[in-house]
């Protein structure tokens, strides 16, 4: 019938339609796609078990990551064996079309071809895709694509699709100029970032505070900046979290180390920081939005994840 919306429609026009203003306060959930490994029988009943364990959310978009191997980023052995995962943009159109809220579907561009990327760019629907476009994991790499390119061939070939990029909290720490590369990036055509998992609230401030300032001195609008929340079962994920690159705080590790529920613990300090960053944001006028995190395999884990993504969602939701 002709007039009536489903509520799912209604978040697929809001969430970009903020981004193209520049605003925030919207709330995501990231996912990795199964392994290629896994048998094609099972890949829609973990589709379908995601939309259930999600459904009651009122969420206003996926991410589907694009796992690459970063052996070349840290020598040190990983502490989970790199598996690759199915395409993301396969699996959300062929086994996640249930899911009909827009989906920010990574790239990480030095896996792929030229031809690859221009074909897959062209074939976006703006009003349903959004794109996070990584580059490569280490300098010391020459990849087909280089970020620079990507950004370039989305100008040229598919100008609506929103483009976000990756902000790293931790590299503003060791170097003091990430805000500089999120305003280059943002020359380029971005229109949001998309951080890291947040472990560091000081960190994380920073970045939002130097950001701001360095917009201001420019004439430019600060675009959302999307932080990414997750939570941390065990010392085996917290080993593998810095070893993808992420601060985590000594008080933090002995909190979780100490815990006779750490799964509990991180919950709530997970909690916290998205709530302080909040405020801070807000009190700075810088959009932003939420994101959580769950790329754990684990049951309890899962479940967390979920939980955190609805106690966050309330603090957004009038």
């Amino acid at each position: 019938m002709r007039g009536i919306v489903e509520p799912r429609y209604l978040h697929e026009v809001e969430i970009t339609t903020r981004i193209r203003a520049g605003q925030g306060d919207f709330v995501l959930f990231a996912i990795t796609p199964p392994r290629q490994s896994t048998p094609t029988e099972r890949l829609s009943e973990i589709a379908r078990a995601t939309v259930e364990r999600l459904d009651h959310l009122d969420l206003d978009g996926l991410v589907l990551y694009d796992i690459d191997d970063e052996r070349s980023r840290n020598p040190v052995e990983r502490p989970f064996p790199f598996s690759p995962t199915i395409d993301p943009s396969v699996y959300r159109a062929e086994h996640l079309e249930a899911w009909r809220t827009p989906a920010i579907v990574y790239r990480a561009v030095g896996k792929y071809q030229r031809e690859e990327l221009r074909t897959w760019l062209t074939e976006q629907d703006p009003r349903r895709t959004l794109t996070v476009l990584v580059g490569a994991a280490s300098s010391g790499t020459t990849p087909p694509v280089s970020l620079a390119d990507a950004q370039a061939l989305r100008t040229e070939l598919n100008p609506e699709l929103l483009l976000g990029a990756v902000a790293i909290p931790e590299r503003h720490s060791r170097r003091e100029n990430e805000h500089l590369r999120l305003i280059v990036k943002q020359e380029a055509g971005c229109r949001f970032f998309v951080s890291q998992v947040v472990y560091d609230l000081n960190a994380a401030k920073n970045l939002v505070s130097d950001y701001r300032y360095a917009c201001e001195t420019r004439g430019l609008a600060p675009v959302p900046i999307v932080f990414t929340f997750s939570v941390c079962g065990s010392m085996k994920t917290l080993e593998f979290l810095r070893w993808l690159g992420v601060d985590v705080p000594r008080w933090i590790e002995n909190d979780l180390r100490h815990s006779t529920n750490p799964l509990a613990a991180s919950l709530e300090q997970a909690q916290a920081t998205a709530v302080e960053l909040i405020d801070f944001c807000r009190r700075l006028g810088v959009p932003f939005g939420l994101n959580v995190e769950s790329v754990s395999i684990r049951r309890e884990e899962i479940e967390a994840s979920v939980d955190l993504a609805a106690r966050l969602t309330t603090y957004l939701r009038p």
